[in-house]
């Protein structure tokens, strides 16, 4: 029996029940796979129940603010995703009048979507024989086939595709590219694959030759950066704070943070005021500073640490001050958000 058989017969007994599974609308599929990249299904469900919900179609998303968008996302991290996702929508709304493209070369042209993405649709939703290739995917063919080319090299990237571009199954690559990411992500997992009942045990190569924790193989990561926040939480007489929306390219583009020094390492608390007291929303004021946490917060993000510190500030009066009732309503990062959480203002 081929590769592709035996998969699609295993898919047809284990795979899990999941709404995107239940259509082929495009837009369905290209909202589950952009809030299921970097993010596990169990994670991304609820945020696709709740997008749906709340924007039923592409114009609905279209017509959206982003900061409405960026709200319902908060928690999924890489925000970028969701930017590209509103613009996407209203391109698709406003120039393809609700239509997606119906290819793999038209998907690859909208923002956001890059060759995995353009991929599931193309053959979930239209039929293209294209295949998909993403973590899961390189795990199961690396292997299976006992290739040790690192899946994050140039080289790597074109082998498997090509790889995987042979085994499709040509009749039927819906259920091919589905059933190979769902094998990846719940038989042949990162630690603990379920090796002993895998149907292809006999034939793959890394579980008979006792490398199957050693694959796949990737380029060692850029090294971490360290960075070191201190958030300046303002508490105004009359229950007020202090909200920057952030701006430039870097992380959180959009979202909204208290307002923030950023220093070289961890300050002390006189070291840190003499910084406050020169800051344009404070210089000449009155006020007290309290640290709130006394050990920094690590918030990690894919190549950089954030030790961040957050610094309570008690005054009279805020200029364009956001009441802390509306606190909640502002997009943040999750990092912010556990804050307001377990603050309650």
């Amino acid at each position: 029996m081929s590769f592709s058989k035996i998969l699609n017969s295993w898919y047809s007994v284990n795979k899990r029940s999941l709404p995107w599974r239940e259509t082929n609308n495009p837009y369905f599929i290209w909202l589950s796979e952009i809030i299921l990249q970097q993010t596990q299904v169990k994670q991304g469900l609820p945020y696709y129940n709740a997008f749906v919900a709340q924007f039923p179609t592409v114009f609905d998303l279209a017509n959206a603010k982003e900061s409405e968008v960026l709200k319902l996302w908060q928690g999924l991290g890489y925000y970028s995703r969701a930017r590209n996702l509103h613009v996407t929508a209203k391109y698709i709304a406003n120039t393809c009048n609700g239509e997606f493209p119906n290819t793999y070369k038209g998907l690859l042209k909208l923002k956001g979507i890059g060759d995995y993405t353009a991929s599931a649709i193309a053959s979930i939703c239209f039929n293209e024989v294209t295949a998909v290739v993403d973590g899961n995917v390189y795990r199961v063919l690396s292997r299976y086939f006992g290739i040790d080319t690192p899946i994050n090299s140039t080289k790597g990237i074109k082998a498997f595709k090509a790889l995987a571009q042979e085994l499709i199954d040509a009749k039927d690559p819906a259920t091919f590219n589905q059933a190979i990411m769902e094998f990846g992500a719940t038989q042949c997992r990162p630690k603990n694959p379920d090796c002993m009942f895998c149907p292809f045990q006999a034939s793959c190569v890394a579980y008979n030759k006792g490398r199957v924790d050693e694959l796949p193989v990737k380029l060692k990561k850029l090294k971490v950066k360290q960075r070191y926040f201190n958030f300046l939480v303002f508490l105004s007489k009359d229950n007020k704070t202090i909200l920057e929306k952030r701006k430039g390219k870097g992380i959180w583009q959009n979202l909204y943070q208290f307002p923030l020094i950023e220093t070289d390492d961890n300050m002390a608390h006189n070291d840190f005021l003499k910084l406050v007291k020169a800051h344009s929303l404070l210089n000449g004021k009155t006020f007290e500073l309290h640290q709130y946490n006394d050990v920094p917060k690590v918030h990690k993000l894919s190549h950089q640490h954030l030790n961040t510190t957050f610094w309570i500030v008690n005054i009279d009066l805020v200029e364009n001050g956001v009441p802390f009732e509306t606190i909640t309503d502002y997009p943040v990062p999750i990092l912010i958000g556990n804050f307001i959480e377990v603050f309650h203002f």
